[in-house]
């Protein structure tokens, strides 16, 4: 116990560092921005007709303490977000970022995770089976069909099942809400209609996910059945699923579980994407309109601090987990 205890410690200790040394990289990207946020906001503002001059940008840039030294705005910024849990205002809409985030980030983010719980409900059992069945037919043809994942864009495929259902039955299926649930408080009412509406890019972005995830399944455990500690279970009588999932199956699980943070993070990559294809009003489609349209890097550093912590979090929690699988993780990392 006292050696899980350590290693966990030494494992927060490396998330916390991880995060740290992100939020600098993120804050150093903000500022290399050519133009800083006073100009920037003031230079929108010039666009609305408005008259600005120098010392209008450097009242501006007083106000926001851009006067200051970078490591100490980067540390009064790194602080309100770990101590606070504040990001400050956006740089061109001038409102605050945890308002203007709210529960965008959350839906995003639950979208994710479903996606990637879809993928791994899926992929786990029919990699295993793929990689244990004597049928050449079956064995080709879930090839056939995880390659097909791989190769099809989830764009594509989103657009595919939008033609589909509007020809069919007339409605595009865009949006995360119906209109009369758009701007409404939550309610179990809401929710449900939520639920309704968000299975479309959950099972879109689960499409690649599950495809690579069966793919690497597969490879783990036709690596693991032809070893010999497979072979010597099977002659004390061990077979059938008893044989996989106690033997080749627990041992291919490591590195799957181990990769679920860089799943969850190339489903928040094809997000954006997919929520301009299917008009979805969360945090992907916000982090577009701060990148290439708005160029609001203080909205966009939130978005992408946030996506880094969450998958900061997940490896975390995987790495707690496969310690508790095998003692032979947590005795290679501290000694």
């Amino acid at each position: 116990m006292g050696q899980f205890i350590q290693f966990t410690l030494t494992r927060a200790f490396m998330a916390l560092f991880t995060l740290l040394t992100v939020s600098l990289i993120v804050f150093t990207l903000m500022e290399m921005v050519p133009g800083n946020c006073a100009e920037r906001y003031l230079a929108f503002k010039n666009t609305q007709g408005q008259q600005i001059t120098v010392d209008d940008i450097e009242a501006e840039e007083r106000r926001l303490g851009l006067d200051r030294p970078f490591l100490i705005r980067w540390a009064s910024w790194v602080g309100n977000v770990f101590f606070k849990g504040e990001f400050g205002d956006s740089c061109i809409l001038r409102l605050n970022i945890n308002q203007l985030l709210s529960d965008k980030y959350w839906i995003s983010l639950g979208i994710c995770l479903a996606a990637l719980i879809l993928a791994y409900l899926i992929a786990i059992p029919v990699g295993i089976y793929s990689a244990s069945t004597p049928s050449p037919v079956t064995n080709n043809l879930l090839r056939f069909l995880s390659y097909l994942g791989l190769a099809l864009p989830n764009f594509l495929l989103a657009l595919i099942i939008m033609l589909i259902s509007t020809v069919l039955f007339g409605d595009s299926l865009t949006g995360l809400f119906s209109k009369e649930y758009r701007d409404a408080a939550w309610s179990l009412a809401k929710f449900q209609d939520f639920l309704s509406r968000a299975w479309l890019p959950i099972f879109v972005l689960g499409w690649s996910a599950t495809a690579f995830a069966m793919q690497t399944v597969r490879a783990l455990m036709l690596d693991e059945i032809g070893k010999l500690y497979v072979t010597a279970a099977a002659a004390r009588g061990i077979y059938g699923r008893r044989l996989l999932w106690r033997y080749p199956a627990r041992h291919a699980m490591g590195p799957v579980i181990n990769s679920l943070g860089f799943d969850l993070n190339r489903i928040f990559n094809e997000l954006p994407v997919v929520a301009l294809i299917l008009t979805l009003t969360e945090a992907g489609a916000l982090l577009i309109e701060a990148l290439a349209r708005s160029n609001d890097q203080q909205l966009a550093g939130a978005i992408i601090f946030l996506l880094t912590a969450s998958i900061v979090i997940v490896n975390f929690v995987t790495d707690v987990l496969l310690a508790l699988m095998d003692p032979r993780i947590r005795k290679g990392l501290i000694g």
